[in-house]
């Protein structure tokens, strides 16, 4: 559990502030289709969610030219955002961010998603200013499931891995923040709750209405 004295507060992006991985299966889909792709739920959630885009483009289309492969990541997190202003907070969010702001705890967000992406669904959620700082994986040595973001954003903040608290919905993002020392709630949004419990989420949640939320992060 977190100790009483919880410093900061480490966000996941996709799938963790908003149920984004609707809208991204739409894109994948529609992007992967001419290549012979007719991607799953079931696909998306295991080969898909929570990776970079370069990576799964190379991983799906081994044979692609690096050229090739950036364009389609590129298209594809363009088709994204086409779709963002659709995007809604996860149930309690922005409340809870407000009443941990006010309490002074930092607030981070901690991402595998490029930075286009992370400015338009900011500014469709409303929270362009409730983060700092902003860690993108693509400024980092590596991303996720790699410790790197997590332990760049703790260095940032001066805050001890025992002293944060991560959110995440995805097995990446779960082991990178693990791997970092973090304790870690898992956001059910994509995965089912016992799913992201045996990947070593302390608390899993659906949403951020959750009561046993405040608790876990004061130690009570």
């Amino acid at each position: 559990m977190p100790p009483m004295a919880t410093k900061a507060l480490l966000f996941d992006l996709d799938g963790t502030l908003s149920e984004t991985n609707s809208a991204h299966y739409l894109s994948w889909a529609e992007i992967l289709e001419p290549y012979g792709y007719d991607i799953s739920w079931e696909f998306y959630r295991d080969r898909i969610s929570g990776r970079l885009s370069p990576e799964i483009v190379e991983d799906l289309l081994p044979d692609l030219s690096p050229e090739k492969g950036r364009e389609i990541a590129d298209s594809k997190e363009a088709n994204f955002r086409e779709r963002s202003d659709a995007l809604e907070p996860m149930p309690g969010l922005l409340d809870f961010i407000e009443g941990w702001r006010e309490r002074g705890v930092a607030r981070s967000l901690v991402t595998n998603a490029p930075k286009e992406n992370v400015i338009a669904m900011l500014s469709a959620l409303g929270l362009e200013d409730a983060f700092e700082p902003v860690i993108l994986a693509d400024e980092v040595e590596a991303g996720k499931p790699d410790p790197a973001p997590y332990n760049a954003a703790l260095k940032t903040l001066g805050v001890p891995a025992d002293e944060a608290v991560a959110f995440e919905d995805s097995p990446s993002g779960i082991a990178s923040s693990l791997a970092a020392g973090i304790p870690t709630v898992g956001i059910a949004s994509t995965h089912e709750p016992e799913d992201l419990e045996h990947l070593g989420a302390d608390l899993v949640i659906r949403d951020f209405t959750d009561p046993k939320l405040d608790a876990f992060i004061t130690g009570c």
